[in-house]
Parts: C-alpha cells; structure tokens; sequence
C-alpha cells in the first residue's frame, strides 16, 4: 500500500513540475548582431531561440528606427515597428490600441469651426485716457 501512494505521489509531482515548466525560461539567443560608428550611428538585431526577436538602427539621442516580434501566450506572432525621433516615439502594429473614430457631429461641428474664425472686436479708445491728463496738466 505505501509503495502505491509513494508511486502516486511521485507521479503527481511530476505533472505538477510539467504543468508549471516555462518555455521561456530556458530561451537562448540564437543571433546576434551590433556596430557602433564613432559619429553616433549604430544599428544591432538579435533573435532567440524562443521567437523572440529585435532590431533597432539610428543616430543617437536623435533618431531610431526599429522593431520587435514575439510570440504572445495564445501563440500569436506579435510585430511592432516603430520610429523615435524629435516627434517622440510612434509604434505600428496589428495589436496596438486605436481610438475610436470621431463621431459625425464632431467632425462637422470642428469643420464649422475651422471655417468661421472667432470674430475679435478691436479696442476702442475712450477718449478720456492722456488726452484729458495732458489738458489739466498742461
């Protein structure tokens, strides 16, 4: 009887240890790749053996241009391209978040807007500003 609950529990350590066992923990890089320019330019990549994947070039502290890819937990090959530059960083892909269109009315009301610029009265002179000091002055 001890030798099958020994068995047993030997039996549902192991599916325990493969049911928690990570893909990702015994990844390594399969490529790779750098060049670095005394003029600030330099451009790397690198890959590994999980699917995981970047590649970047660009001047420093100015501009890059790049992109990465992965597999996501469903099995999803996820690809972002990006650029970052004096306009910030702006990255493209299949799976970032957009917002959602502007309604019509919106639209129409910013038209109407842009079409009939703000009316600005111009400042009126009173008349009883200088004029009157100079007189009881001078």
């Amino acid at each position: 009887m001890f030798r099958y609950i020994l068995v047993a529990s030997a039996f549902l350590a192991c599916a325990y240890a493969a049911a928690n066992y990570n893909q990702d923990a015994g990844a390594y890089i399969t490529k790779s790749g750098a060049d670095i320019q005394p003029d600030g330019h330099y451009n790397y990549n690198y890959e590994t053996s999980n699917g995981i994947a970047a590649q970047e070039s660009g001047l420093g502290g100015y501009q890059a241009n790049g992109g990465y890819s992965y597999y996501s937990p469903e099995g999803e090959l996820v690809q972002i391209q990006y650029v970052a530059d004096e306009n910030g960083f702006q990255p493209q892909g299949a799976l970032l978040p957009t917002p959602p269109p502007i309604p019509a009315a919106i639209l129409k009301s910013l038209e109407y807007i842009r079409t009939h610029p703000q009316y600005v009265e111009p400042a009126q002179h009173s008349g009883h500003g200088f004029g009157r000091l100079r007189s009881l002055v001078g």
